[in-house]
């Protein structure tokens, strides 16, 4: 079980939530970081106390540090500084919960440093999934997800050692808030539209994710690298309810699934206390009171960017780093009213045409596979 953690991100959806679920198992916290939140990121200073506080904007670092200077804890600017608050001495183990490929160096270097992984940074293993596997395999690391389903996944395999006994591994999604439309009814959402996701609560970017179905295809990305396994054993259903968190399928035709109440608070407390558990931060399910539970196909053709994936993820190389960094940009053009929903996979697509892919990259190839991506978006709009 964690004793002390640092959490990258702490200000949004995930980090808020990882610090009720710390407040609640008695964790100290070393370090916390942000992007601008200022105000946010002091209170939460000043109520777990942490070594250090990163904000990546320099300015809004500036103004924390004022704040902060009748503690003792030391504030930092940059990105540079999530690579210390990834490093630092105290933290055994690492949220990673910023959003983008921000993420990526900091993950790396808390893997060199041995640190526990709780990763919430999708964009990680999407982008640089075998080269950050390959790292934490060397330096005995230990990568638990936090995602829903990601989380559901690794606690179905606890006693799997063999991975050859794995037939497939079934990822489940809400459908997000446009499911059952047609092609022609999506695009007329906006951005008010997709942000009303039915089950859960989250950050902007990934709210719009789920209702592209792009989330569920980056995960798809995130299984294959987690896990080592080829796309032909990986899928997605559409699981309306999201009670059932995701399924494993065993060569000898078992499924084992993991359900509960759709609370991020749970795969979050797991990842810290593993291989351990702790009392529920949630309430429990009720089988008896939790309404059927469905399944059903994906639509692709109304929800391309789930295809796009997919394509990105059998190409292989830096085609995910294209597929991801073209998204990231695309989606904040939409969160700006820029574009319209459509767009975001017509952008996708487009770049993934334009910018060329590398089947053996090293790092410096995929940041500049995800700088290309950007810069082949923003050329079309």
């Amino acid at each position: 079980m964690s004793k002390m953690i640092s959490i990258l991100g702490s200000t949004g959806s995930i980090g808020r939530q990882t610090l009720d679920v710390a407040g609640r198992l008695g964790l100290q916290v070393a370090a916390l970081t942000a992007h601008a939140s200022v105000e946010r990121l002091e209170a939460q200073a000043r109520q777990f106390r942490p070594r250090l506080a990163v904000l990546t904007d320099e300015a809004a670092a500036r103004d924390l540090a004022v704040r902060l200077r009748d503690t003792e804890t030391r504030v930092a600017g940059g990105t540079e500084a999530l690579s210390e608050a990834a490093t630092i001495q105290e933290a055994d183990t690492v949220v990673t919960a910023v959003v983008g490929m921000v993420g990526l160096r900091p993950t790396l270097a808390a893997i060199q440093e041995k640190k526990r992984i709780a990763l919430a940074n999708k964009e990680t293993l999407v982008c640089a999934g075998e080269l950050v596997m390959d790292a934490a395999e060397s330096a005995g690391a230990q990568i638990v997800p936090v995602d829903s389903e990601h989380s559901a996944i690794f606690q179905c395999l606890q006693g799997c050692e063999d991975r050859r006994e794995i037939r497939r591994l079934i990822l489940t999604c809400s459908g997000g808030p446009f499911y059952g439309m047609t092609y022609g009814e999506v695009g007329k959402m906006t951005k008010s539209d997709a942000l009303r996701h039915p089950n859960w609560t989250m950050g902007p970017k990934i709210t719009v994710d789920c209702a592209t179905l792009m989330n569920k295809g980056l995960e798809v990305i995130e299984a294959m690298r987690l896990y080592r396994l080829p796309l032909s054993q990986v899928s997605v259903v559409i699981h309306r309810q999201s009670i059932v968190h995701s399924l494993v399928e065993f060569r000898d035709g078992a499924v084992l699934a993991q359900l509960g109440t759709p609370d991020m608070r749970l795969p979050i407390q797991y990842a810290l206390t593993w291989p351990g558990r702790a009392e529920s931060p949630a309430e429990p399910l009720d089988l008896l009171s939790c309404p059927p539970l469905t399944f059903a196909q994906p639509d692709r053709e109304a929800f391309p960017c789930l295809r796009l994936a997919e394509e990105a993820a059998q190409e292989g190389g830096t085609a995910c780093a294209v597929l991801n960094g073209a998204n990231e940009e695309a989606v904040g053009l939409f969160l700006a009213e820029r574009i319209a929903f459509h767009d975001i996979s017509r952008l996708v697509a487009e770049a993934r045409a334009e910018v060329g892919v590398i089947r053996r990259p090293s790092l410096e190839d995929i940041l500049a596979a995800d700088a290309a991506a950007r810069r082949a978006v923003l050329r079309r709009v």
